[in-house]
């Protein structure tokens, strides 16, 4: 599977790292820079609008006389273009309030394909998680699996699904509030039809649907494998319906990131949730810090350790996060930490998450899960010294290890070389910075 946004990430942290390479910063290899940028930006199907805007804003901040004078100008260029990132795709807006005199409504719009049927689930499941008692209406009369795929979905997370033979949808989605108020239900989420394209039969529907239910949210969820096409749907729909927040779907699939940077631009309404894949807890809230973080090649730690607290023993959790703060990991966490990402989802889903790990793999997703079998035998054929102190690991030892392992000796030379790697990584994510975003976070 895909890193999230790898060809996007993979130019610009090539590009940044050349600008770092500059013996000085000056005006030229800033331009110099920007025209690689917008290459890349343009390659992953970022609005050119965007494109210009973006690069206009970076361009004007970055060859200031306080960047090109700095003492470290490059990390300041770098810190530019993620303030910019994080502007373009935010603020950060998953709030969805309660409706004091009732049930809150949440419409759910979009095309067919989009993933919006799966999505109200997903959503469901991630409000259930809050304490929300949520009602499912299934209302895409269009489509014939839709009404029993939401129905089997429903069941899969115990929240009950208001459905009906047939009917008009607009009165299927006003008798579902009527039910949800009935059962005590909390949250009705309205999964409307949607069609190959927009039309005047799908918009006159889902603005009925609108007028009758009244809806505290209207999401339109958008497919971001569909590049420009997601953000001009996007628009359109805008332009029909009030729209409140967008939902990204399919971001863990083969994305270019040119939906995630440039719908917000384009239509001014905030996305407020991501799915990263098909489970049914695979969908999360929004947020543009880590998404740029990740896009940056930063890594994003606040939502690994989120991850890894839903996953595995609260006290393990904290124990990892302390020892990745003070840069104190070794191999035997590596190897931990390993089988806690392997219970944690596809391991290439986590890998954009640490720091620097996906520049480690090189680019190895499809053999993923078999580099960390490797990784995880040879770790597993040291002694339990070897792993707390690698440095210790001669020669001698290296060859018992890969015969232990039954792997090469360039295969175990690699490994050590590539954790000594990792290590320096992460050690510049210890002190100050970490501190800040794990303290920030706990609040």
């Amino acid at each position: 599977m895909p890193r999230m946004f790898e060809s996007l990430t993979d130019k610009l942290t090539g590009v940044l790292r050349r600008l770092a390479g500059k013996g000085r910063i000056t005006e030229a290899n800033i331009q110099e820079g920007m025209r690689e940028v917008r290459v890349a930006l343009l390659e992953a199907d970022v609005n050119l609008i965007v494109v210009k805007e973006f690069l206009k804003n970076v361009s004007a901040k970055a060859v200031g006389e306080d960047v090109i004078k700095s003492v470290q100008p490059s990390q300041q260029i770098v810190k530019i273009i993620y303030d910019e990132m994080v502007a373009l795709m935010g603020p950060a807006d998953a709030a969805i309030a309660k409706n004091p005199n009732r049930p809150t409504v949440i419409m759910m719009a979009g095309l067919q394909g989009s993933g919006k049927t799966t999505t109200c689930a997903k959503l469901a499941k991630l409000f259930m998680k809050k304490g929300a008692k949520p009602l499912l209406v299934a209302a895409d009369t269009q489509r014939p699996a839709a009404i029993e795929q939401l129905k089997t979905l429903g069941a899969s997370i115990e929240c009950p699904v208001h459905a009906e033979a047939s009917g008009r949808p607009p009165m299927i989605c006003k008798r579902g509030i009527e039910e949800a108020i009935k059962l005590g239900r909390d949250l009705v989420i309205l999964d409307t039809a949607g069609r190959l394209h927009i039309d005047e039969a799908l918009m006159a529907e889902v603005k009925e649907i609108a007028d009758v239910t009244k809806p505290d949210q209207i999401l339109l969820v958008v497919d971001s494998m569909t590049g420009q096409d997601a953000v001009n749907s996007a628009k359109q729909f805008n332009e029909k319906l009030p729209l409140t927040g967008v939902v990204l779907t399919k971001l863990d699939g083969d994305t270019r990131g040119g939906a995630a940077l440039s719908i917000k631009f384009i239509t001014g309404k905030p996305i407020k949730f991501v799915g990263v894949g098909e489970k049914i807890d695979d969908l999360s809230e929004f947020y543009p810090d880590r998404m740029a973080q990740r896009i940056l090649g930063m890594g994003d730690v606040i939502s690994l350790v989120e991850k890894a607290q839903e996953n595995v023993d609260a006290d393990t959790a904290r124990r990892f996060a302390t020892k990745l703060h003070k840069n104190e990991i070794d191999l035997q966490d590596f190897l931990e930490q390993i089988g806690q990402m392997e219970k944690m989802g596809p391991i290439s889903q986590i890998i954009g998450m640490i720091p620097g790990m996906g520049q480690m793999m090189g680019g190895k997703e499809d053999d993923m899960q078999g580099e960390f079998k490797r990784m995880k035998a040879i770790i597993q054929s040291m002694t339990f010294d070897e792993r707390k102190h690698p440095e210790i690991i001669d020669g001698s030892r290296r060859k018992r290890i890969a015969q232990g392992a039954g792997r090469t000796l360039p295969e175990i030379n690699n490994l050590l070389k590539q954790f000594k790697d990792l290590r320096k990584m992460m050690k510049g994510f210890s002190g100050g910075r970490l501190s800040k975003m794990m303290g920030k976070h706990r609040k």
